[in-house]
């Protein structure tokens, strides 16, 4: 009792401590909610029908979607630009396949496995042209090639991992293609139905008839609106106000954006660093002059193009250089020539000018053996038997291979990025044996034997050691522009100073509105992810740190000016304001306008207004007129032509865009056009299709799409 009557004593004090425990209790678990849901974000690329999109998830399909790249290219890496390329395709795709997924189940929608197998079995839709199944005597896509790649699919999981691998690969690959098909066919479905809605009638292709037959020709006075000067024209915010309201669904935005200003430096070379390249440059020059092996020189010298040491098309070399081969003597070197197209420094050695074909067809047989000798004696006596008139694919079937004959072109070894010397000879006999010619090659690995089969295409091949060397600054300049923007950003913490003092230190602050998210880039320059991270994390009016981006040349500081979200633009908008000014002016000029014209029964009587007097033949319903002396076209007048009868004045002035309007119809006649309804009726339904084209646009406004990919950008990395 006693320690509970101290409790009681210290009732107030326990209250305050227990209050503080609890809120620090609360507290702690507060924030590592918030960290919890900030983390979440930061893990998710999107939404899509209130469905988030995991990163991992969406790396998935990233990388599905880049190794289908690589196997139908052939290709092992893709640069930044493309990875980004891809992420773009990607998330399209997904959020495309989602919101048709969501509509094709409300209305029992689908695509059945029967269906799917009449495409496969119908090989023509292109998705399965591009696929490796496709029958070459047919050039159709062949089901039964598929069949029997998944049945030795299942039998190949077993065999070495190498075979397994490819196996896998391909299977992957036509898992891909078939998600895709279906995909496709399913949007397909959708979008036939939807189009099935929009239907024609006899009384609907009467009147497209006569909008496009009916001419009227008129006598046209036309009051324009640039015969009043802006200035004379008053404006009251309560009619901004009031046209705004009319005019607010033009300014509806269904995503937020943000507008900048901002400095953006790219550093580049000084006279100094120039004049350090021109003797570098002429130094390599002379060495290359006197050699008779180029690649040392030229590998040396960190020349952006390689030396294969091989008789290469002018599609080899970069255009400058191949636009001069033919001017070099052959053992002849230039001397330094600047590029501005690609801001490098030129030196070509003509080594060789040749007349070769640049497609043979040849084969070949690998010989192998236990030893070196051993190999050298199977050639041999293979070579031997060659040349007594042995066949060469019953001989090449002796040794495990078919001996088939294979065609090879220039373009398929004369751009790698380097050659050793075995396959340097190979080349080179490849190209110089003539038709039904064979040799005995002797290679690191061992021996083959080469026949060429024939040769077409003769064209000229050259032997060029290059060396390109980029215009680049160096260390002590970029460190000092660096030095110089820094303290810029540094003493200019706010807008007002930035753009009062720019031009003090040689900058511009240029300005950007609406940076959507979806961009891959902060005013246009390359690598500025975390420039993007930042921006769509700021408040109004924050200075970004200074940024070092574009290919390592950039320097770039950022105000955020104005975040503009989702919805309605309101009229402190500059842009909306302007418009909305601008539809005020005009409807002011228009009333002044109408007020002068006001009583005017005749053309003359409008000229003598003030109007301006021209002939318009060929009027028609269908296609807005367009008058040279305001220089718009006027929709409003081609109705009110139409509904005026042959010798008529029009009843009432007509507001059009570019001016004011007074006319007399002249004449009106039908031109010589047989009616057909069934063709008009059809052309009704094409004209109205391209309206059910954006059924897309539509549902994806409505399935509150948040992208996020900004987060997630490509930045030297093949990951998101």
């Amino acid at each position: 009792m006693a320690v509970l009557g101290k409790i009681r004593s210290k009732g107030v004090i326990l209250i305050c401590v227990l209050g503080l425990a609890l809120f620090a209790f609360i507290a702690e678990e507060f924030f590592r909610s918030c960290d919890s849901v900030s983390n979440e974000r930061r893990a998710q690329v999107g939404e899509v029908l209130g469905d988030k999109v995991n990163v991992q998830d969406f790396q998935k399909l990233v990388d599905e979607y880049t190794n289908v790249i690589r196997m139908t290219q052939g290709r092992d890496n893709l640069t930044d630009e493309e990875l980004n390329q891809v992420k773009d395709v990607v998330w399209n795709t997904f959020v495309q396949n989602e919101i048709i997924n969501n509509e094709a189940e409300k209305l029992g929608l689908k695509v059945t496995d029967k269906e799917l197998q009449n495409v496969l079995n119908a090989g023509t839709h292109p998705m399965l042209l591009q696929t490796p199944f496709v029958n070459r005597q047919t050039g159709r896509f062949d089901a039964n090639m598929l069949k029997q790649f998944l049945a030795e699919y299942k039998q190949a999981q077993g065999t070495r991992a190498q075979m397994a691998d490819q196996y896998r690969n391909l299977y992957d690959f036509w898992t891909f293609v078939e998600k895709s098909l279906r995909q496709q066919l399913l949007a397909q479905k959708y979008q036939t139905l939807f189009s099935g809605c929009l239907l024609s009638n006899p009384v609907s292709a009467k009147m497209a008839y006569n909008d496009e037959n009916q001419e009227s020709d008129i006598q046209l006075a036309a009051f324009a609106y640039s015969s009043i000067n802006d200035n004379k024209v008053k404006i009251t915010e309560s009619e901004l106000k009031a046209k705004y309201e009319e005019l607010k669904p033009r300014f509806r935005q269904y995503d937020e954006t943000r507008s900048i200003k901002y400095v953006d430096y790219q550093v580049v070379p000084s006279q100094a660093d120039r004049k350090a390249l021109d003797k570098t440059v002429n130094e390599y020059m002379k060495a290359l002059r006197d050699t008779a092996d180029p690649s040392g020189v030229i590998r040396k010298s960190g020349s952006v193009i390689a030396y294969l040491g091989i008789p290469q098309t002018k599609a080899a070399f970069p255009s400058d250089i191949a636009a001069r081969l033919d001017s070099i003597a052959v053992g002849a070197t230039t001397s330094p020539v600047e590029n501005k197209s690609d801001n490098t420094l030129n030196v070509i050695k003509l080594i060789s000018k040749t007349e070769l074909p640049d497609s043979v067809q040849f084969r070949a047989i690998q010989v192998g053996g236990a030893t070196a000798d051993e190999t050298v004696k199977r050639a041999d006596s293979i070579y031997t038997a060659l040349q007594a008139g042995a066949d060469f694919e019953a001989v090449a079937k002796k040794y495990g291979q078919t001996g088939e004959k294979v065609w090879i072109t220039s373009a398929q070894y004369q751009n790698a990025p380097s050659m050793d010397n075995d396959t340097r000879n190979y080349i080179h006999t490849l190209n110089t044996l003539g038709v039904n010619e064979t040799k005995n090659i002797k290679l690191a690995q061992g021996n083959i034997i080469l026949q060429v089969t024939d040769r077409r295409a003769m064209t000229s091949k050259y032997v060029a050691a290059v060396i390109k060397k980029p215009i680049e600054f160096s260390k002590d300049t970029y460190s000092a522009a660096y030095n110089n923007f820094s303290r810029f950003v540094s003493e200019n913490q706010t807008l007002e100073a930035m753009q009062k003092n720019a031009s003090k230190y040689g900058y511009t602050v240029r300005e950007r509105a609406d940076v959507r998210n979806s961009e891959h880039y902060v005013a246009g320059v390359s690598d500025t992810r975390e420039a993007m991270k930042w921006l769509f994390g700021a408040k109004e009016n924050e200075v970004s740190p200074l940024y070092e981006c574009g290919d390592n040349d950039h320097l770039l500081v950022i105000v955020l000016t104005k975040i503009n979200k989702e919805g309605y633009r309101q009229l402190d908008d500059e842009s909306v304001k302007s418009y909305v000014r601008s539809e005020v002016v005009r409807d002011k000029k228009a009333e002044m306008l109408m007020a002068q014209a006001k009583g005017v029964k005749s053309v003359s009587a409008a000229k003598g207004k003030g109007a301006k007097v021209s002939t318009v033949n060929q009027v028609t319903f269908a296609a807005p007129v367009f008058v040279q002396t305001t220089g718009m076209s006027e929709p409003a007048l081609s109705g009110a032509v139409a509904a005026t009868a042959k010798g008529k004045f029009c009843a009432q002035p007509i507001k059009g865009n570019g001016g004011v309007y007074l006319f007399q119809v002249t004449g009106k006649k039908t031109r010589p056009v047989k009616f057909n309804e069934k063709e008009y009726e059809q052309r009704q339904r094409q004209t109205v299709l391209p309206y059910a084209g954006n059924f897309m646009q539509e549902l994806y406004f409505k399935s509150r799409v948040k992208d996020n990919l900004y987060l997630f950008f490509y930045s030297n990395s093949n990951k998101i």
